[in-house]
């Protein structure tokens, strides 16, 4: 069993950053692949960022890709999401998910944190 807490989300201008850090528990943490997502009222659960985990490779959604960052640090059972150059379609819940396989499906994904506000104004 794995619980993910996430943590770091708020309210910024357009342009600004945000990191989002999600907290795991478990002496496994190194097992998971882990992935975030994010959502909007009425709408699915979007695919943003995966991490591998063993080698740490990573994927992005191509509406953040070059303003957001996944990272991972083993040591401290955390995942990271940079993000910058924030934009008002960024707003959303983001959540944090943890799985054997990594991947932008919601279905690979077997742990999930309660999400994190992050709103972005103009």
């Amino acid at each position: 069993q794995v619980q993910l807490v996430e943590s770091g989300g708020g309210l910024v201008q357009a342009g600004g950053s945000l990191r989002l850090s999600c907290k795991a528990s478990g002496r496994t943490f190194g097992r998971y692949a882990m992935g975030w997502f994010r959502q909007t009222p009425g709408k699915d659960r979007e695919f943003v960022a995966d991490i591998s985990n063993s080698c740490g490779s990573t994927n992005y959604a191509d509406s953040v890709k070059g303003r957001f960052t996944i990272s991972r640090d083993n040591a401290y059972n955390t995942v990271y999401l940079q993000m910058n150059s924030l934009k008002p379609e960024d707003t959303a819940v983001y959540y944090c998910a943890a799985g054997l396989r990594g991947g932008s499906n919601t279905h690979v994904y077997d742990y999930w944190g309660q999400g994190t506000q992050v709103t972005v104004t103009s």
